[in-house]
């Protein structure tokens, strides 16, 4: 038990944030032309605001963002301006925080590279002792000394950067840039990734201003679906409306979540507007978002009033099962299968499915919580700690775990389900041995994995993962009726295996023993004075 890790408490993870919602555009030519048109110029001039961003560095400060909002509102307008600065505030700031992570991983793998480099070749790990394994060749560790410097020499640039303020920011995105190298391959021409390339950069993006007609001044979307934009001061020639503004041809339909949103814009409540191009399909897309009160976390006791459905993750399908609120399994496991072998839409349609048939599972057992494993893979692809385990190690980095525990929050929130979060140590292992074989039987066929949901439910219900040992037949019952006292929580060695007594293996009682053993008319059985004599059980005292 010294080896075994201290298990985190249950949580309640806390409901989403913001809201958004998206709608088709069908747009005319004319209506295009003039998008892009605008879109590239606005793109422009966020590029070359986080350009300016990035030099001021750590240096930034108010009097900075003035000038540099001030010289955008000469070129646009005051609220285009507002909707840049922010727009390279937040994208600064997230590539701050992935500068960060980035330094914390380089750690990490050199760290765990000295560890084993520092071992004599072919050593085994031992985990009691806190030593990693070694590398199995001469040729290996040769190879692993090499990479160390590499990541030593990446990550003293990365310091330097992140020392002087500086960040690495691609607009329109580091990998399609790359492509750009390798259309062959990508399956494209040069028309085709400039196209992209220019839709990736565009910038239609304007935030809410609470007060304001309909919620927003500069991209308004009104309750009958009309879409109208205010243009930038250089391109006002291209205005159809009064006061400088643009009315597209299309209308938004908002399908989902259509009566919260008219709810919000009828009393001109805030909402952001972004309008893309998605150059694949040659459709244009328009996106309203909003933010939500922050609403009080439910209470873990109250959200497991009800019982809890254990989920265990996997790479291909979510193993459920019905707990009750003491911990026992309900009717049969579930499984909820997915594909995550085709591409990010196809995997993104694939999750939401699995998801759906889960909330909707949830609801129809009466329970009102999901227990998922917090899990966070960011640490566990690479080779060091899966040694040359590949298939395994493909199977974690493709695994969507923030995006789908992201997923299972925001359509949990919208059906009243709570998400709680336990903390994912030993629960396989604990589960595939305490419940996989007891709940097997010949019509009904227990994987680790549906074991692996019961686990997690009963630690968020916060009971022991270790079934209660049967006690022996004798001790089921006694004279007084089925017993119901049982060992309380804190009675040692309660859930430990009985000690094995010495002696025959058979249940019969030894001869010349038992209450009835001089009594010559118990073994005449046709015969025996109890089988004359009627016997009436006591009612059992109040008292007890």
């Amino acid at each position: 038990m010294g080896t075994l890790r201290e298990v985190d408490a249950s949580f309640v993870v806390p409901g989403p944030a913001g809201v958004a919602i998206r709608d088709r555009l069908r747009v005319s030519d004319a209506d295009a032309a003039v998008l892009i048109e605008v879109g590239v110029y606005l793109g422009s001039l966020a590029a070359s605001d986080l350009a300016e961003r990035s030099r001021q560095g750590l240096a930034h400060d108010a009097a900075g963002w003035a000038v540099r909002k001030r010289e955008l509102t000469g070129r646009s307008s005051a609220r285009w301006a507002g909707s840049i600065t922010k727009a390279t505030h937040d994208q600064w700031a997230l590539a701050r925080r992935r500068q960060a992570a980035h330094t914390a991983w380089l750690r990490r793998q050199i760290a765990s590279i000295e560890a084993r480099l520092a071992r004599p070749l072919g050593a085994k790990a031992d985990k009691r002792a806190g030593l990693a394994r070694g590398y199995a060749t001469r040729g290996e560790w040769h190879a692993k000394s090499r990479r160390l410097q590499t990541l030593k020499a990446r990550l003293a640039g990365v310091e330097a950067d992140r020392a002087a303020g500086r960040v690495r920011v691609v607009r329109g995105g580091k990998r399609l840039a790359n492509t750009r190298h390798h259309l062959q391959a990508a399956g494209l021409d040069e028309h085709a990734w400039r196209e992209r390339w220019r839709a990736e950069r565009m910038f239609l993006t304007a935030d809410g201003e609470s007060g304001k007609r309909f919620g927003n001044e500069t991209i308004r979307v009104t309750d009958t679906g009309q879409v109208s934009l205010k243009l930038p001061a250089p391109l006002a020639h291209l205005a159809n409306a009064p006061h400088g503004r643009y009315v597209l041809d299309a209308a938004a339909r908002f399908q989902h979540r259509g009566q919260e949103w008219l709810d919000r814009i009828a009393v001109n409540r805030a909402a952001a507007y972004r309008i893309h191009h998605d150059p694949v399909r040659g459709r244009w897309y328009v996106t309203a978002s909003w933010q939500r009160a922050a609403a009080p976390v439910l209470p873990l006791q109250a959200a497991l009033a009800r019982g809890v459905v254990g989920v265990d993750m996997n790479d291909d399908h979510l193993a459920a099962w019905q707990l009750d609120m003491h911990g026992n399994p309900v009717g049969e496991p579930r499984r909820f299968f997915y594909d995550l072998t085709s591409s990010s839409e196809h995997r993104d349609a694939q999750i939401r499915h699995a998801l759906t048939r889960l909330l909707h599972y949830t609801r129809r057992c009466g329970a009102s919580a999901i227990a998922i494993e917090d899990l966070d893979f960011s640490d566990g692809t690479s080779r060091e700690k899966h040694g040359r385990n590949k298939r395994f190690r493909r199977l974690i980095s493709r695994f969507p775990t923030a995006k789908l525990r992201a997923r299972l929050v925001s359509m949990a929130a919208e059906q009243d389900i709570a998400v709680i979060a336990v903390d994912p140590a030993y629960t396989s292992r604990w589960g595939a041995q305490h419940w996989q074989q007891p709940l097997t039987t010949t019509t009904r066929k227990i994987s680790r994995h549906d074991a692996a949901g019961i686990a997690i439910g009963r630690r968020a219900l916060g009971h022991p993962i270790r079934r209660r040992t049967t006690p022996p037949p004798p001790h089921q019952s006694d004279g007084a009726g089925h017993r119901t006292v049982q060992a309380r929580p804190d009675t040692r060695r309660r859930e430990e295996p009985r000690p094995h007594i010495p002696g025959p293996r058979t249940g019969c009682a030894p001869p010349a023993s038992g209450a009835k053993a001089g009594d010559q008319g118990a073994h005449h059985r046709s015969g025996h004075p109890a089988e004359h004599g009627s016997w009436q059980q006591d009612s059992l005292p109040l008292s007890l």
